[in-house]
């Protein structure tokens, strides 16, 4: 199978997790609704994708160019069990060289002016990366 490049996932599981981004992608949380519409467009100057899959995880938002992770976290991401989950999540797409960011949906909801200018700053400050071929950017 060729991957088209904008895949960072493999082969079946990659196309669960796109089933599982198309669902989530239609019913929305109220602050991924809201953040989504600072993002979309190139709004910040950059391209965002939306319950994007990489390798086996469903990122909220993500820049591919500046390996740019948004996590909008609920509640039960206060749960013990939950945050060690967290915890693997992001150390593990920290090895693939992403960073990622967490906001609650009550910031989101709250302080929506900030949570832009904290990831427009965020933005300003990374340097524009190469997906490396794993990721998908094959020829």
């Amino acid at each position: 199978m060729v991957k088209r490049k904008y895949e960072t996932g493999d082969g079946i599981a990659y196309h669960q997790l796109l089933e599982n981004a198309r669902r989530q992608r239609n019913n929305p949380t109220e602050a991924e609704s809201l953040l989504w519409k600072y993002l979309s467009g190139d709004k910040l100057g950059e391209h965002f994708r939306r319950q994007h899959p990489i390798d086996n995880y469903l990122a909220d938002f993500v820049c591919l160019r500046k390996q740019l992770i948004i996590e909008i976290d609920g509640g039960y991401h206060e749960d013990i069990d939950q945050m060690k989950r967290d915890e693997v999540r992001t150390h593990e797409l920290a090895k693939k060289g992403f960073q990622v960011i967490r906001f609650t949906n009550e910031e989101v909801l709250a302080d929506t002016d900030r949570v832009v200018s904290d990831i427009s700053q965020i933005l300003s400050n990374k340097e524009t990366v190469h997906t490396p071929p794993s990721l998908g950017e094959g020829p």
